[in-house]
């Protein structure tokens, strides 16, 4: 599903050379659910970033569904991203003027869907994460794990192949955060393949593995959840 070999990304200025990622390997197979932790500064946010085709690497190959999708060009990796993968952000970024179903549909719009199909795509995402009977209220009429359950929908909406999650529950109190969880994990169980970072333990503990990212490279710590996959012995190589 997401093949990352030898992945670096160097940041230049006319002073200062940084290398955010450094032969960076990492291998998530499908329906996975693979949770990726790090301290602040090692990596982790120019991964996701390469992982959501918002950037690309300074050299390395990167292997979307069989697809190297490494050095493509903008409007090719913006097809790809609309396509294939969805976005759950912590600070949930819904259009705060928009109803809950406007902001589901937004994604849909770049599809060419009609809006009937569109009308019918939102009210089961809605209904799947709960709020169905909600669709017209505004985002400022919801509690913040609402919220992250609308942004969940709308990422859900274009049927990706995988969800990309930065930290979807960090600006929640922890009884929402495990609600978030609990959607999440029936997601993943119904064939979704979802990568998350996370800073917290506990929730990355609920994921089929845990891959640790420091000073650009990354680690398998091994499995976590009922996933059962021998780990690669190569050094710096993580495997789901």
């Amino acid at each position: 599903m997401l093949k990352m070999s030898n992945i670096s990304k160097v940041y230049r200025t006319e002073l200062v050379e940084t290398h955010a990622l450094r032969e960076l390997d990492l291998h998530v197979e499908e329906g996975e659910f693979v949770a990726v932790t790090g301290p602040s500064g090692s990596g982790k946010t120019t991964f996701l970033n390469i992982a959501g085709l918002l950037e690309s690497p300074s050299s390395g190959v990167y292997e979307l569904d069989g697809e190297d999708v490494s050095q493509r060009n903008d409007k090719h990796r913006s097809r790809v991203r609309n396509e294939k993968i969805g976005f759950i952000f912590q600070s949930f970024n819904l259009i705060p003027d928009l109803s809950l179903a406007d902001n589901v549909d937004v994604p849909l719009r770049y599809r060419g869907w009609s809006g009937q199909k569109r009308r019918k795509v939102i009210g089961e995402m809605l209904d799947l994460v709960g709020l169905g009977s909600r669709k017209d209220y505004l985002p400022s009429q919801l509690s913040g794990g609402q919220q992250q359950r609308v942004a969940i929908a709308r990422a859900l909406a274009g049927k990706p192949r995988f969800l990309l999650a930065d930290e979807p529950t960090g600006n929640l109190d922890s009884e929402m955060a495990s609600v978030v969880m609990n959607l999440l994990e029936s997601i993943n169980d119904e064939g979704t393949t979802i990568v998350m970072v996370t800073h917290d333990p506990d929730l990355a503990h609920r994921a089929s593995r845990n891959i640790h990212i420091l000073d650009g490279r990354a680690s398998d710590l091994g499995s976590t959840g009922p996933a059962n996959v021998t780990p690669l012995p190569e050094r710096g190589v993580a495997r789901v």
